[in-house]
């Protein structure tokens, strides 16, 4: 199931991005409630926030690498549990946002962002952000409450 989900996060995220593409790029942004959210094309060469601006040799293969490393664990993690769980599910929530913007780093150089949150002038951002970001805030909060094994 886990392997499912990363499938239709991935195809969501791109069928988003080609959207941005055909309607948003080269046009001004869309306001969808004037001041607080807009639909704005934006071109992002780093990661978050902008970091790691141009540098995009090095966001590929630390994104590759960050990707493996995760699906390799959610195997392992898939094997031994025999079912959805929430942490394989926080995994695949990472994993398949991380590969839809993989993805575009690999296509055009760039991911392409258009959520425009202006109400606190928050980063331009798209769907596959929107799924690192749940996925990594949920896999926190599993590894904060689940007994320690050491006990």
């Amino acid at each position: 199931m886990s392997f499912i989900i990363i499938l239709a996060i991935t195809a969501l995220d791109q069928f988003s991005k080609s959207l941005a593409l055909e309607h948003l790029k080269g046009s001004a942004s869309i306001p969808l409630w004037e001041g607080v959210f807009h639909l704005t094309y934006a071109e992002n060469t780093g990661a978050a926030f902008s970091i790691f601006t141009d540098m995009q040799l090095f966001l590929k293969i630390i994104t590759s690498v960050f990707s493996v490393v995760l699906l390799i664990y959610l195997i392992f993690l898939t094997r031994k549990e025999g079912k959805l769980t929430i942490k394989s599910l926080s995994l695949a929530l990472i994993i398949g946002g991380a590969l839809g913007n993989l993805i575009d780093r690999f296509r055009f150089n760039f991911v392409v962002d258009f959520f425009d949150f202006r109400l606190i002038n928050f980063a331009i951002f798209n769907v596959a952000d929107i799924f690192i970001v749940s996925g990594s805030i949920l896999l926190i909060m599993v590894l904060l409450l689940e007994p320690s094994e050491a006990a």
